[in-house]
């Protein structure tokens, strides 16, 4: 049977990705099993096996994916990048039919990207994301990062962007160099702090010379990873960024069956059946996904602290209505 080192190792491989010596690992456990008499169990082992190798080997190869270790970044890029490893899905988000089509495109193309490549061409993977906070650009990435089993690598521009002349382009160096060597999603969020426009009056010199290097770097990049920059404040981007992504995505604020969509689904747990959704929708015309979410959420708790399990229109436009003033 397995020993502790066997186990130590099968878990080492995996979380490696190295299936081929998961594999020798696990036959490894089979053939000593089975000199321990437990035949049945290592004829057991080896079968499965097989088959694992087998379907790995039918599955084209634009389709597989395996799953990235998540590994904290260290060093210099310690203070430049946080790792998470999203369970998100994009069917879990509240997305209109042509933002749901552009995102699902992306996702089949990073799919199919051996084979998109094969034929001499580059799977969408530089993505712009545009649009009012709390739309859900942020989600996005997670969801994509998710989608693909890779992980999401937030770039920490606070760490990033730092007074010293060069000091911030020898940075962003070292983040596309982890980007060229680590497939994942590597979000920059809030990225009009780094793209705003050069020829603005009140940017400094270093600000400009990061963004000619950001440019720069964009452009030269061929890894498999996919680069999300997201902004509220697209207005104020260099113009020069837009044609250097693959794609630029809008976001809006919710229509009317979206915000819908969100709070039925939040609000799943409790009874709903007698909330009138007209009102409900009349006062979240105006919020973001992500204020019509946290509207939803504080009147569930209200509903639950007083021991009820039926949401009361009432208090769900209440709580609505708060979200509103508190952007006033």
């Amino acid at each position: 049977m397995a020993t502790a080192d066997h186990v130590k190792a099968l878990i080492r491989s995996h979380a490696e990705g190295d299936d081929e010596r998961f594999y020798a690992i696990a036959m490894q456990v089979a053939a000593q099993a089975a000199r321990q008499g437990h035949t049945k169990f290592a004829q057991e082992l080896r079968n499965l096996v097989d088959q694992a190798k087998l379907r790995a080997k039918a599955e084209p190869s634009g389709q597989r994916t395996k799953p990235v270790p998540i590994i904290q970044p260290r060093g210099e890029l310690a203070g430049l990048l946080s790792a998470a490893f999203p369970k998100s899905r994009i069917a879990d988000m509240a997305l209109d039919d042509a933002l749901r089509a552009r995102i699902d495109r992306i996702l089949l193309e990073q799919r199919q990207r051996e084979t998109i490549r094969a034929h001499g061409m580059s799977p969408l993977r530089k993505l712009l994301l545009v649009g009012p906070p709390g739309t859900g650009k942020t989600t996005t990435a997670a969801a994509l990062a998710g989608e693909l089993s890779t992980p999401l690598f937030t770039i920490q521009l606070d760490g990033l962007i730092t007074k010293y002349l060069g000091e911030t382009a020898a940075k962003l160096r070292l983040i596309f160099e982890a980007i060229q060597q680590t497939r994942a999603v590597y979000l920059f969020d809030e990225f009009d702090a780094l793209g705003g426009e050069r020829a603005a009056r009140n940017e400094v010199g270093e600000i400009r010379r990061v963004l000619n290097s950001f440019l720069q770097f964009l452009e030269q990049d061929d890894s498999d990873s996919i680069i999300v920059a997201a902004t509220n404040h697209p207005q104020i981007l260099d113009r020069a960024l837009f044609r250097r992504f693959d794609s630029v995505i809008e976001y809006r604020l919710p229509s009317e069956n979206v915000a819908e969509e969100v709070m039925r689904a939040r609000l799943s747990l409790l009874d709903a059946s007698e909330v009138n959704w007209s009102e409900a929708l009349d006062a979240a015309k105006g919020l973001s996904h992500s204020d019509i979410t946290r509207a939803c959420e504080h009147a569930a708790k209200n509903a639950i602290l007083q021991h009820h399990t039926r949401i009361d229109t009432a208090e769900l436009v209440e709580a609505l209505i708060e979200r509103r003033a508190a952007h006033q």
